[in-house]
């Protein structure tokens, strides 16, 4: 097989994280989620623990601008005179360990941008798995113990929360679906179809 990296950007409870894994098994490829938090921390000598608090959450820009005078470079915002907020300072540690494992080899990368990162690598399979409202409430309220009443609000938080981190470090809407090479509904598919279908796909880019 090609050298193929596969990045998932996707909805909350949508099922992009399972589809992403059940996909690494299948390809026999790494697979990197969570893991990308302690490998970041390790790469800068700081804290998984105080990392994974602001894992895929933007910094405060407006507050941040005001306090430092920071200004946009190459779509990250940057202060030359201060201390990089811990959120800043993860996103480049975690670039530069995406990008590595990248050259590396074959892997399947979840969500912090890295579709954006990696976006000048012609390895690079960038898919976004989307979901309607209530099959995703569906999954949140049976795997996470979300309670019904609760779940559509909590989805709508962490969507909000992950648009406004893509947007931030990219510049870039997270719903555009013409940045994704891909666009899959696992809720019609299901996480196994999903998976068929991205693996299909992969497989015509690649020209097999």
């Amino acid at each position: 097989m090609k050298r193929t990296i596969i990045t998932i950007g996707r909805q909350y409870g949508s099922g992009g994280r399972a589809v992403g894994r059940l996909l690494a098994e299948q390809m026999g490829i790494p697979f990197y989620d969570k893991e990308l938090i302690e490998l970041a921390a390790k790469e800068g000598g700081m804290s998984a623990e105080a990392f994974d608090k602001v894992d895929e959450k933007p910094t405060n820009s407006l507050l941040y601008t005001l306090a430092t005078g920071s200004a946009m470079m190459g779509g990250l915002r940057y202060a030359p005179q201060a201390e990089l907020p811990l959120n800043d300072k993860l996103f480049i540690l975690s670039s530069k360990v995406i990008r590595d494992l990248a050259k590396q080899g074959s892997c399947v990368i979840i969500g912090r941008c890295a579709d954006y990162i990696l976006r000048e690598d012609k390895a690079l399979c960038s898919v976004f798995v989307h979901a309607g409202m209530l099959k995703r409430i569906d999954r949140i309220t049976r795997l996470y113990d979300v309670p019904l009443e609760k779940a559509e609000s909590v989805i709508n938080r962490i969507d909000k929360q992950r648009s406004s981190y893509y947007g931030y470090y990219t510049g870039r809407g997270w719903m555009e679906m013409e940045h994704y090479q891909l666009c899959v509904d696992s809720g019609l598919l299901g996480v196994e179809g999903a998976a068929a279908v991205i693996s299909a796909f992969v497989k015509i880019k690649q020209g097999e």
